[in-house]
């Protein structure tokens, strides 16, 4: 008898439950999709400026504290300033 009781008491509440309405959800605003799309192409742009950096040092045959610096201060620098293709023998 106990157990009908709880089987009933927890199908009521079940139904009412199910009864309710759902609660309006708010729309997602529209301004977050820019600003994800926005900060993905930036990390795109870093990792494309760093790999262009790291085939510099590559080229330029960098090895320790001189690749170290040369990554940051090419990290550092503007866009243009940049060229994969530009390779300047170091050494003869």
């Amino acid at each position: 008898m106990r157990f009908a009781s709880t089987a009933i008491a927890l199908c009521l509440s079940l139904s009412v439950l199910a009864a309710a309405p759902p609660a309006p959800q708010a729309p997602a605003p529209a301004a977050t999709a820019p600003s994800a799309t926005q900060a993905a192409n930036e990390a795109a742009a870093k990792h494309a400026k760093r790999t262009a950096c790291l085939k510099e040092a590559k080229a330029r045959k960098l090895i320790s504290a001189e690749k170290t610096a040369f990554l940051k201060n090419c990290m550092d620098a503007p866009p243009e300033a940049i060229s994969a293709n530009r390779i300047t023998p170091d050494r003869p």
